[in-house]
């Protein structure tokens, strides 16, 4: 029998990363994407919220993750309710029925040949 551990809400960061204000932002090149494990025997149907720092929060968007699979999901595919606004800040309330593990990824590939990838951990609440 396994036992039933996490939790079901999490609070994700992420999104634009601002630059120095003395400068044009150089256009970010690669996308965002959160990465959901379900390692339990029921399907996870996740809903998401997108919180921004000058706007309404949007969602929910909606996700569904397999029992015993995993799911990359590019934030720059989600367009319903609306697309989610890559040009500012934003942070996501991930929400699921059973425990998930999500980690938010950033890959950067402004320079041939070097792929930048950075990942956060998403804080369970």
């Amino acid at each position: 029998m396994m036992t039933e551990l996490g939790a079901r809400v999490w609070v994700v960061p992420g999104g634009h990363v601002p630059f120095p204000a003395h400068g044009p932002e150089p256009a970010f090149t690669g996308f965002d994407q959160l990465c959901v494990l379900n390692a339990g025997d029921q399907e996870a149907d996740l809903s998401l919220d997108f919180y921004y720092e000058d706007a309404e929060p949007v969602g929910p968007y909606r996700v569904r993750v397999g029992a015993r699979r995993v799911r990359h999901v590019r934030v720059n595919d989600l367009i319903d309710p609306e697309a989610v606004r890559l040009d500012r800040p934003y942070g996501c309330v991930l929400r699921s029925p059973v425990p998930v593990v999500v980690q938010f990824l950033r890959q950067d590939t402004r320079l041939p040949g070097v792929v930048a990838l950075t990942g956060t951990m998403a804080y369970p609440g």
